[in-house]
């Protein structure tokens, strides 16, 4: 089973990921995998930092300023994203029950090594929960579930994924 949510930014996609994954926690199972946050200073979006499920490592995945690569006004770190992110999702397919990446985007794909990592995750037959990026989402729905999260089906949408999630690992369990 993979499922991809997507939805527009703000909307509550790394929210909905943390919230099963506490579940998911709290019922026993090993989840392993990335998840991304804002940083904000002053109110205002400066960057994004990316931190690993098993080992709760962090770095900056990319921050406004100079460098390279570029997304818009942030430069893409990718030492961190592949130290702290590939290390993680490959630590995921090789140890956890589910994966989660949040998020497969245009700065995630900047580097080689997380595009491989992501396949893995694919084609390791192991339950995925991943946020795509708006942009992305055609090129993932041969591969799963398509949900497009929104302020009105947040709480639903949440449910819906531990449901499939749960029955997935007890499917692949017995």
């Amino acid at each position: 089973m993979r499922i991809f949510i997507t939805g527009k930014p703000g909307v509550g996609k790394t929210t909905l990921i943390l919230a099963v994954v506490n579940e998911l926690k709290e019922r026993g199972y090993s989840v392993g995998g990335i998840i991304t946050k804002e940083i904000r200073e002053k109110g205002k979006r400066v960057g994004f930092m990316i931190r690993a499920l098993d080992t709760g490592e962090e770095g900056i995945l990319a921050m406004v300023g100079d460098g390279y690569p570029r997304i818009g006004r942030y430069a893409v770190n990718i030492p961190d994203l592949e130290r702290i992110g590939v290390g993680a999702i490959k630590r995921a397919v090789r140890n956890a029950q589910i994966i989660v990446i949040d998020e497969i985007g245009s700065m995630e794909f900047k580097s080689r090594e997380f595009k491989r990592a992501v396949e893995e995750a694919i084609d390791s037959g192991k339950p995925l929960l991943a946020v795509v990026h708006r942009r992305y989402v055609d090129k993932f729905r041969k591969f799963g579930g398509i949900y497009t999260l929104n302020y009105s089906n947040r709480e639903q949408m949440m449910k819906e994924v531990l449901k499939f999630l749960l029955k997935s690992i007890e499917r692949d369990t017995y």
